[in-house]
């Protein structure tokens, strides 16, 4: 099914700066993007995403140790997939502050059979191709590469009136879980948030707007760094080494990490 023809952005390459907002902080900013900005077509949207990585957790680990390029391997979808969604697999890397991220797309279980057995059907689209050889050396240079945690969240999106280009989402509800590792199985997950939390990712294809970064002042917010893959391996170190954790969940978690 690789050559179904699909319409959607392949290939980004942009800042993306992260802000951690509380209720009245978010409340704020909202009155300033209303008049620049507009939710597009989905509105709220259910993101659901696999990350792969090794048996030790290599990618996750190098990517905590903050180095100047980093890479990670996503599958992602817009809801919870049946056998007829389309599902996104995205590399998506990071060198001195500025994204790349490339994707391809397909059916759902296409994707999870290509991840898993490495074996896919050939793009007709020379651009999906070459992002899928890219993908291939990926997974053939990371062995023992696989299913490694779900993180949902829900996510508004906005896009500037004058400039699309100019994106803000908003993620509330950030959850992962490292069991049941198909995102067939629903959204469900330990929360990286408090309910009055909200992520904001302002995402440019160069610097910040002056107005923006002035709505951004009046605010009260400050940039912060934030990965919701490195938040949640945190998180289940923290749980695995908790005392007070109890030892069913414990060995679970150390059966899955070990995996």
């Amino acid at each position: 099914m690789a050559e179904q023809k699909l319409s959607y952005q392949d290939s980004f390459r942009r800042y993306e700066k992260k802000f951690l907002l509380d209720t009245d902080q978010y409340q704020s900013f909202l009155s300033y993007l209303k008049e620049t900005a507009s939710v597009d077509q989905y509105g709220l949207s259910v993101i659901h995403n696999i990350y792969y990585d090794t048996p030790s957790w290599y990618l996750v680990r190098r990517s905590l140790e903050g180095p100047v390029y980093k890479e990670k391997l996503r599958l992602r979808t817009y809801g919870q997939p049946d056998d007829s969604t389309i599902a996104f697999i995205e590399i998506k890397k990071k060198f001195k502050d500025i994204v790349y991220k490339r994707r391809i797309a397909m059916p759902y279980p296409d994707a999870c059979r290509y991840l898993r057995t490495g074996i896919r059907e050939r793009f007709k689209d020379y651009s999906s191709e070459q992002i899928a050889r890219e993908i291939d050396w990926f997974l053939s240079s990371h062995p023992g590469i696989r299913p490694s945690m779900v993180i949902c969240y829900d996510r508004v999106a906005w896009a500037g009136k004058a400039d699309p280009e100019f994106r803000v989402t908003f993620d509330a509800g950030i959850r992962y879980r490292i069991k049941d590792l198909y995102l067939r199985m629903g959204s469900d997950g330990i929360s990286l948030l408090t309910p009055k939390q909200v992520l904001m990712e302002i995402k440019i294809p160069e610097a910040m707007p002056l107005v923006t970064a002035r709505a951004l002042d009046r605010s009260g917010i400050r940039m912060t760094s934030y990965s919701k893959y490195g938040m949640g391996f945190r998180s289940m170190q923290k749980m695995v080494c908790e005392p007070a954790f109890n030892e069913e969940a414990r060995a679970d978690h150390i059966l899955f990490a070990g995996s």
